[in-house]
C-alpha cells in the first residue's frame, strides 16, 4: 500500500510546531475495542468466499477524523504483517480498515496470512497524529515519532522504535536519516524534520513492540 505525499503547494497555511505541553488526543477503551474488532474482521472478511464487503461508515464523529494509521500483526509473538499510512488518506475507521487487510496480504515480506492463522492473530494499532515541524531540542524520546524528508527521500520511525533500541535523540534523529537513506547528519543539512505522536494500542500486549520496517 503506497503512502500518501504530503502536500507542498503554494498558499498552503503551514503546520504549527509541536510544544511539548501537547498530547493527543485519547481513545477511549470502548473505541479501542471497536478499533481492533474493525481489524480482525476486515481481515476475516477478505478470507470468505464469497469476499464479505464490511461498511466502513465510522460509527462516531470521533471516528471520522482524518489521521495516519499503523497496523501491526504477531503471530505468536513474532511479528507476521505490518502496513500503514504515514499521513491522514480519510477517516482513522477506514484507514485502521485499510491497513490491517493490507498488513495480512499485501506485506511483501511474509506469505498472505491464511485462514488457519487468522483467529490467532494479535493487532496493535498506531494510531498516527499530523506530522508538524519540530526543533530538534524539542524532540521527547517515546513521546515524539520522527519523519524526515530531503526529496525524493522520506523516513519514518515510531515513538516506540528508540525506546527499543535505547536510543538518545541525536542517535533517533540519524536512524531516521538512515531509515530515508540521507546521510546521518542530514538532519541539520537541509532535510525536513516533522514529528508526530501515536497512540498505539493492541490485543492484550503490555507494551507497545516495534514493527520493524518503521
Amino acid at each position: 500500500m503506497s503512502l500518501p505525499r504530503a502536500s507542498t503547494q503554494p498558499g498552503e497555511p503551514s503546520q504549527p510546531e509541536l510544544s511539548q505541553g501537547e498530547f493527543p488526543r485519547e481513545f477511549s477503551p470502548a473505541e479501542r475495542k471497536v478499533l481492533l474488532r474493525l481489524a480482525h474482521d476486515s481481515i476475516l472478511s477478505t478470507l470468505d468466499l464469497p469476499r464479505r464487503e464490511l461498511p466502513l461508515d465510522p460509527p462516531t464523529p470521533h471516528l471520522a477524523e482524518p489521521r495516519g494509521v499503523f497496523t501491526s500483526l504477531y503471530l505468536r509473538g513474532e511479528l507476521r504483517g505490518c502496513v500503514g499510512y504515514v499521513l491522514p488518506s480519510g477517516p482513522v475507521y477506514r484507514a485502521v480498515a485499510e491497513t490491517a487487510r493490507a498488513a495480512a496480504f499485501e506485506d511483501t515480506r511474509f506469505a498472505p496470512v491464511t485462514r488457519e492463522e487468522a483467529p490467532h492473530l494479535e493487532i496493535e494499532l498506531s494510531i498516527l497524529s499530523p506530522p508538524a515541524p519540530i526543533l530538534p531540542q524539542a524532540i521527547e524520546i517515546g513521546r515524539h515519532g520522527l519523519l524526515i524528508t530531503l526529496a525524493p527521500h522520506r523516513g519514518l520511525l515510531l515513538p516506540q522504535v528508540p525506546i527499543e533500541h535505547r536510543w538518545d535523540r541525536i542517535t533517533f534523529l540519524e536512524q531516521t536519516c538512515r531509515k530515508a537513506d540521507l546521510p546521518l547528519d542530514a538532519w541539520k543539512n537541509g532535510a525536513k524534520v516533522e514529528a508526530f505522536t501515536a497512540e498505539v494500542f493492541g490485543d492484550g500486549a503490555e507494551s507497545p513492540r516495534e514493527c520493524s520496517d518503521l
